[in-house]
């Protein structure tokens, strides 16, 4: 009887690893977390491409196929409602993991109030200079990549979290714990209108309003994609557009008055970043997610 309990009980950890196309920083993802695989877990791989397995695999890995040509956001959404675990870990193909990296992110949740834990992705080429550390949205609906902030630049890996540093509300979409009902507030998972520049901030939103806690745990090191994907700079009009949706979606509830304030600030700071040729595009873009919202 306990040993048929113990084949159909859920891992107590899921790991998802969203590939919309590079199949080559998948395997190297996959090199990695297979490597230093922890007990109790499970493998999800989310595929937006065609991938042959050559080294069979599938008993070790599920894979799951999204439509051809999804995006990240699609991929990670896919990729959480395919896994059973209490926890999940999300680590997109070209993040790699590090030894021992899920131990204290899982000890984390062992206070019922954590919803999300945030590890540090630190640089290839220097595996003490974090590069990323979470992410918030400001009032005015800006979302703020807290590793840019100076202190945590200044400060070693080592030494995180810097004192007085800036505190993510939530992991940024590449990677990041979870407890798995903490995902399940928004519904459908990370939003995709938003972009996959704003679906993180999007979500830490929704978490600061559940009233859960997010910390930073400095002994959860993965290693950075040369390129993380909420750093690649979209398309004006698309920027301003997410940019427009996430403002609306962060208001609600809150008080309008200095959000909007803070938001005509943000709407001239975003105008200046794209000059001179995006800015026109840019406000489009806003212009129309207004009217949708309207």
């Amino acid at each position: 009887m306990s040993e048929t309990f113990d084949l159909v009980r859920s891992p107590r950890l899921s790991i998802v690893i969203p590939t919309p196309g590079d199949t080559a920083a998948m395997e190297e993802t996959l090199v990695s977390v297979l490597e230093h695989r922890p007990d109790d877990c499970e493998i999800v791989v989310a595929l937006g491409c065609d991938y042959a397995d050559p080294w069979n695999i599938r008993e070790e890995v599920r894979f799951v196929q999204a439509p051809a040509g999804s995006s990240l956001v699609a991929c990670v959404n896919l990729g959480v409602a395919a896994s059973e675990g209490e926890v999940v870990h999300i680590l997109t193909a070209g993040w790699r993991a590090t030894e021992g990296w899920t131990d204290r992110a899982l000890e984390r949740f062992a206070d019922e109030d954590v919803g999300a834990v945030v590890p540090l992705g630190v640089a290839a080429d220097d595996h003490e200079r974090v590069v990323s550390a979470g992410v918030r949205c400001a009032v005015g609906g800006r979302r703020i990549d807290v590793a840019a902030d100076a202190r945590w630049k200044r400060t070693r890996a080592a030494q995180c979290p810097p004192a007085g540093a800036t505190v993510p509300q939530g992991p940024v979409l590449e990677t990041g714990f979870w407890r798995a009902d903490s995902l399940a507030l928004a519904g459908r998972g990370f939003t995709t209108a938003c972009g996959v520049g704003g679906a993180d901030a999007d979500m830490a939103i929704t978490l600061s309003r559940s009233g859960r806690r997010v910390v930073v745990e400095p002994q959860a090191v993965v290693i950075a994609a040369a390129t993380p994907a909420a750093k690649q700079r979209p398309r004006s009009f698309a920027a301003g557009l997410h940019a427009e949706r996430l403002f609306w979606r962060s208001v609600a509830g809150s008080s309008l008055l200095p959000a909007v304030v803070m938001h005509l600030v943000e709407i001239v700071r975003h105008a200046v970043a794209r000059a001179p040729l995006g800015t026109v595009p840019m406000l489009v873009g806003r212009l129309v997610a207004v009217l949708q919202f309207g």
